[in-house]
């Protein structure tokens, strides 16, 4: 396995694939400010071919996206021990899901997001692609979350809310409307603070 990032996410993203087994070849990085982590060697991703297995260790969703169109790996998904991921649930590629974070039946999680540590994705959820379900964050029933949305640290979003594409919900925010696509969003009851044409 090759992970791509250096930074402080890749430490969590190395915890959960070495908690699991998963042997780390080593960590890629555009920019590396670092010889290793862990013990695993860092190197310069240009002098990398893009092949084999691999996860996008970067905390940025648009980078996430970014990189995943540039560098070809085969992406894999991967849980901590510690998460409950229902089997009925389905995870897309490069997907990682964190420690104490819980994916019910029927949720559809999709390519290279975050699921935080501590989450809760309830039954019939859909998650784009990109996007992040920051720690504690919690989507009731059959929330619909757009691509590269941010859901902060410990928001709560009631059941059937849709969240648009690229939005930012902030940190404790109690969300109980629809949220448009690059808004962001904070407070209790949730309020629109900004909205960007695109990202």
């Amino acid at each position: 396995m090759i992970v791509f990032g250096a930074s402080g996410h890749s430490k969590v993203v190395l915890d959960v694939l070495l908690s699991n087994g998963i042997e780390v070849e080593k960590v890629i990085d555009d920019s590396p400010k670092t010889s290793e982590i862990f013990g695993i060697r860092v190197e310069k991703a240009e002098n990398i071919a893009p092949s084999g297995d691999a996860i996008i260790a970067v905390g940025s969703n648009m980078s996430r996206k970014r990189i995943s169109e540039r560098w070809l790996f085969n992406y894999q998904s991967v849980h901590h021990p510690s998460a409950a991921v229902s089997p009925f649930a389905k995870i897309g590629a490069g997907t990682v899901v964190m420690p104490q974070a819980s994916i019910n039946a029927d949720t559809a999680v999709g390519k290279h997001c975050i699921i935080n540590t501590g989450a809760v994705v309830e039954h019939d959820c859909l998650v784009g692609d990109f996007a992040h379900v920051a720690p504690n964050a919690s989507l009731a029933g059959g929330v619909v979350v757009g691509e590269g949305a941010h859901i902060g640290i410990g928001a709560c979003v009631i059941q059937g809310i849709t969240i648009g594409k690229w939005a930012l919900i902030g940190a404790g925010a109690v969300i109980i409307k629809d949220v448009p696509d690059f808004a962001t969003v904070v407070g209790n009851p949730g309020k629109i603070i900004k909205e960007h044409k695109n990202h």
